[in-house]
């Protein structure tokens, strides 16, 4: 078995305020690492202000920095990248992979099922207590019952793996019953079945039109919707700069978790990353450097290929995730959906941001449900919120989609 160095991951806190927090990776390298690394310091609420990457197909090296909350736990945040880098042994002067071929067990789902009086902004103060504890949220039905009460159900994993044990589940409990207090009237966690989560291979719920709107958008030139503001990344490819690789020169505008669209896109793509630079300019633009090859370690010289590979990021940096309103009755319903990863993996914290954005919108939620679905050719979690109008206020179903989808790309 390898073993993991302790220095495969430095962090290095800012000493100013205002100034980024410093992550150094040094790791044997895989297809997808970076992918890896990204998603796990979006999972901390970290934004990535500039990046260096470099490998030459069997060791990574990588620096990022970083800007994010005071509040962010770095012990955990270092625990969390190390166990997403290869393990690797230099006795002998030999590298010994793990064996990514070997299919991760999959990890225990529990139902978590509570009861409580509604309040305005209760699902978001769960959500965030649950992210607190990196307890993952697979699915997720709320329901209002007519005497003001909520039953919840959450269906989560355990990042720690150790929800099985009793001392984790009282102190998830325990934790719920801080935030809500009095108004908790029962709470109870149970290990559910892992088909509860898997993907539905049943045709989505959503209308012919709602799917297409959504997601049958190939390019940008065919996506035509004034709801919420986009803008199109520049995005150039080049075979004359380097003997042996492609270079890949993105430029458009930031959001959050724009480095993680990218790699997961390429991880996707089975493409590997031989060196890449990751640059901001103020608080709006960015650029982006990346000399990439195919799996066989070749250039991409297929036009054809170069042109799918393209028009899939133009498309996923500038619709990352699809949000769209639809009346259901006198109720409207919000809609968020993203692609999930080929390995099985989902965008985080887009509940937290939902939740987040309705709360400071002071919208009562009346049902709220997660849900994995084959739409097309790719898997989707997709977010329904179905909101209260019961107090019958004014707000626009365009204000609701513009404050959802700012809140997801961190647009103030």
């Amino acid at each position: 078995m390898g073993i993991l160095f302790d220095d495969a991951v430095i962090i290095t806190q800012s000493e100013k305020e205002g100034e980024p927090s410093v992550i150094t990776v040094n790791c044997p390298d895989k297809t997808g690492l970076g992918c890896d690394l990204c998603r796990i310091i979006l999972l901390f609420g970290l934004t990535v202000v500039r990046t260096d990457l470099s490998t030459d197909g069997k060791w990574c090296y990588g620096v990022f920095w970083v800007a994010g909350k005071p509040n962010t736990r770095w012990d955990l945040l270092k625990k969390r990248l190390m166990e997403a880098c290869p393990c690797c042994s230099l006795a002998s002067e030999i590298l010994y992979y793990a064996d990514e071929s070997q299919t991760p067990k999959p990890s225990n789902v529990f139902l978590l099922k509570f009861c409580c009086d509604d309040r305005r902004g209760l699902l978001h103060d769960v959500t965030e207590v649950l992210c607190e504890l990196e307890l993952t949220i697979k699915r997720v039905k709320v329901s209002t019952t007519p005497d003001g009460k909520v039953m919840d159900l959450f269906y989560i994993t355990d990042t720690r793996e150790l929800l099985h044990t009793e001392n984790r589940r009282e102190d998830t409990c325990n934790r719920l019953r801080a935030v809500l207090g009095d108004s908790l009237i029962s709470c109870n966690l149970e290990l559910v079945g892992p088909e509860i989560t898997a993907c539905s291979h049943r045709p989505s719920f959503l209308s012919d039109t709602i799917t297409e709107d959504m997601f049958n958008i190939e390019t940008l030139d065919e996506f035509k919707d004034d709801r919420v503001a986009f803008e199109c990344p520049a995005i150039t490819m080049d075979n004359l700069m380097s003997p042996s690789h492609t270079l890949v020169q993105i430029v458009c505008r930031h959001h959050k978790g724009l480095l993680y669209d990218v790699m997961r896109t390429l991880k996707d793509y089975n493409i590997q990353i031989s060196y890449g630079r990751y640059t901001t300019k103020g608080k709006r633009e960015c650029e982006m450097d990346l000399f990439i090859m195919q799996v066989d370690g070749k250039k991409i010289v297929d036009p054809s290929k170069q042109k799918a590979l393209c028009s899939r990021l133009q498309m996923e940096l500038s619709r990352p995730l699809r949000v769209a309103s639809i009346n259901r009755g006198p109720d409207t319903e919000l809609i968020v959906a993203n692609p999930v990863e080929l390995s099985g993996k989902g965008r985080p914290l887009v509940f937290y941001d939902i939740t987040l954005a309705l709360k400071m919108l002071n919208r009562p939620i009346f049902l709220a449900e997660i849900g994995r679905y084959m739409i097309g050719d790719r898997e989707w979690e997709v977010y329904r919120v179905l909101l209260d109008e019961g107090d019958g206020s004014s707000i626009s179903k365009k204000t609701i989609e513009e404050t959802v989808w700012k809140m997801l790309m961190s647009w103030g």
